[in-house]
């Protein structure tokens, strides 16, 4: 039999899709969460790995600090400390050295005239962080207000400004890299290190692991203070100082601050630097370095003293 006009004409085509029970869409949520923390964890530590020595020379020359080929930037971190940075000063002005001090804001706070009196013999301070902690968990607000408060309280205590930021422990993590370009400050770790936090440290160790690294634009990673170190390891650096800065002379190199190593003082993108107690930063010029065409003091000695 015919249909009538009033009967309904099927209609063939895709059925609509039929949505997954509430206990399949509860276990998907529940699998895409530990996927989004591996993620967010993975963003966030991935930029450490520029904490590997040869990594960072190799790829990013300007964060391990290689400045001008005929200068050498020598740094200490940790301070202030009442009972060793003083000595450290005194070191450097009969060496007639000055150099650049990576300060954690809380000890600036608590000595405050170290800090000051760090500026006046013309040192350059710098910011470490606020504490000296490991930054394993991602927490980018409390690294952008750790950092920028730092910033602070090195500009009040000194009245300069200050221009750069090297992380405790080196790890620059995406948080803290961020929190330093917002503070207007660029990240500069280093090139050789003297490994004089640990207990077995000594004057000749600290020497030589320095010089087997170091070549002319070098940053020189030291430490004014056992604050975050072995108890006392700062006296082997102590007393390792005047023969590094004979030897870095000896090969013609000078020794000074990150302020004349040729780097410029503020990350592509970072903040606009303004004028503390009527001092205003200054640009300096990003000068092109080739570190691996350069011998390291150890090789230089060794020659050296093959020709003698």
């Amino acid at each position: 039999m015919s249909r009538t006009s009033h009967e309904p004409v099927p209609v063939s085509g895709p059925r609509a899709p039929v949505p997954p029970p509430p206990s399949v869409r509860r276990a998907a949520a529940l699998a895409a969460v530990p996927l989004a923390v591996t993620a967010a964890a993975g963003a966030h530590i991935v930029p450490a790995a520029t904490w590997l020595p040869g990594l960072r020379r190799r790829c990013f020359p300007r964060l391990a600090g290689i400045g001008r080929p005929g200068h050498v930037a020598l740094t200490f971190d940790d301070g202030p400390d009442p009972l060793s940075t003083p000595l450290f000063l005194e070191a450097l002005d009969e060496l007639m050295v000055r150099a650049t001090f990576f300060v954690l804001g809380e000890s600036v706070l608590r000595h405050p005239e170290v800090a000051r009196e760090t500026a006046r013999r013309g040192h350059e301070l710098a910011v470490h962080g606020w504490t000296h902690d490991r930054p394993w968990l991602p927490a980018p607000a409390r690294d952008a207000r750790e950092v920028a408060r730092a910033a602070e309280a090195v500009a009040e205590v000194t009245g300069r400004r200050p221009r750069w930021y090297r992380p405790p422990y080196g790890i620059l993590t995406s948080g803290r890299w961020a929190a330093a370009r917002r503070a207007g400050l660029r990240p500069v770790l280093w090139s050789a290190w003297g490994r004089d936090w640990t207990v077995d440290a000594t004057a000749d160790s600290v020497r030589a692991t320095v010089e087997a690294d170091l070549r002319g634009g070098g940053t020189v990673l030291l430490h004014d203070t056992d604050r975050a170190a072995a108890p006392d390891c700062w006296k082997a650096t102590l007393e390792a100082l005047p023969a590094l800065v004979t030897d870095c002379r000896r090969a013609g190199l000078t020794v000074g601050p990150l302020a004349d190593h040729g780097l410029r003082a503020a990350p592509s993108g970072g903040v606009r630097r303004r004028a503390v107690g009527g001092v205003r930063p200054h640009a300096e010029e990003d000068v092109p370095a080739s570190p691996a065409a350069l011998p390291s003091l150890h090789s230089q000695g060794q020659h050296a003293r093959s020709a003698g």
